[in-house]
């Protein structure tokens, strides 16, 4: 079984529970309050298998899916070779992690701030994708035009920050953002240090060709 269908199933069978259950979500939600008072840093992890509902656990299952897949088993390998299954779950770990540290320290005095689900993790995955292809076509079911990588990547990335900005809506818009920016920095950094490879600079130069 690949690592992203591991993850995806993970998830699911640690989300469906949580479903209706408010001990159970309240147990594992990302609660920096909480994690403050008590040391609870479990939840940096935990509050990044659980959601909301289905429609919330689906929609990040099929995209991680969309993305993952082609991560894992083809643009990481070609770059890291027999590294690239420990990179790719470093990835998703820690991109859980570094998506909840800036709200962690934005709401550990608000009791009221919780958030859930796998969307850092996600975006992280994603834009990793974005990092080594930045002309790869995204496609949206509702907007049958293929959009290249890299346009859809600073859009989101600009529409994500403003929301957060903004707020009010109960999504959880800053990871989001963070959770694309470790993407983008760690798959970066990786195929700088092992692997010798300048992405940015080949970023850059489909971005801004000649």
């Amino acid at each position: 079984m690949s690592i992203t269908l591991a993850i995806i199933l993970f998830t699911c069978v640690v989300s469906f529970p949580a479903f209706g259950n408010t001990k159970l979500q309240n147990d594992l939600l990302f609660w920096p309050y909480v994690m403050d008072r008590r040391g609870q840093y479990y939840r940096f992890l935990t509050g990044g298998l659980i959601h909301a509902d289905l429609m919330h656990l689906m929609f990040n299952m099929v995209s991680l899916y969309s993305f993952g897949l082609a991560v894992e088993e083809i643009l990481f390998p070609a770059i890291f070779g027999t590294d690239a299954r420990l990179l790719y779950i470093l990835l998703y770990v820690l991109a859980i992690v570094f998506a909840g540290i800036p709200d962690y320290f934005n709401h550990r005095r608000h009791a009221h701030y919780r958030a859930l689900g796998a969307s850092g993790a996600v975006s992280g995955v994603i834009y990793a994708a974005i990092m080594i292809v930045p002309n790869m076509p995204i496609r949206f079911f509702f907007f049958p035009i293929d959009i290249p990588g890299y346009l859809f990547g600073f859009a989101y990335l600009a529409m994500s920050y403003y929301m957060a900005k903004r707020g009010g809506d109960n999504i959880g818009h800053s990871a989001h953002f963070w959770g694309a920016v470790f993407g983008l920095a760690f798959t970066a950094l990786a195929a700088r240090m092992i692997a010798h490879k300048d992405l940015i600079g080949s970023f850059i130069h489909h971005v801004l060709p000649g």
